[in-house]
C-alpha cells in the first residue's frame, strides 16, 4: 500500500485547510497545509525500513497539532 493512502491527515489546526504529506529528496517527511503553509518539523529517516515510520511520525505531529506557523512578514 502506498504511504499516502495508508496515512490519514486531519485538517489544518489553524485554518482548516487540506494537509499534504511531503517527502523531501529521500531523507525526511513533513506535513504542510495547502492553504496557509503551516507545517510540521521534518522527520528524518536513514533507511528504507525507517521511511514509513518517519511518515507516520510526521502525520502524528500534524494530527495532534504540533504545527509550525509563520506570521505574516516572517
Amino acid at each position: 500500500m502506498e504511504i499516502h493512502e495508508a496515512i490519514e491527515l486531519q485538517s489544518c489546526p489553524y485554518c482548516g485547510g487540506a494537509a499534504m504529506l511531503e517527502e523531501e529528496n529521500g531523507w525526511c517527511w513533513y506535513v504542510m497545509c495547502m492553504e496557509c503553509g503551516s507545517q510540521t518539523a521534518s522527520i528524518e529517516y536513514r533507511s528504507a525500513e525507517a521511511r514509513f515510520g518517519a511518515a507516520e511520525k510526521a502525520a502524528h505531529l500534524w494530527n495532534i497539532g504540533k504545527v509550525l506557523r509563520s506570521a505574516n512578514g516572517d
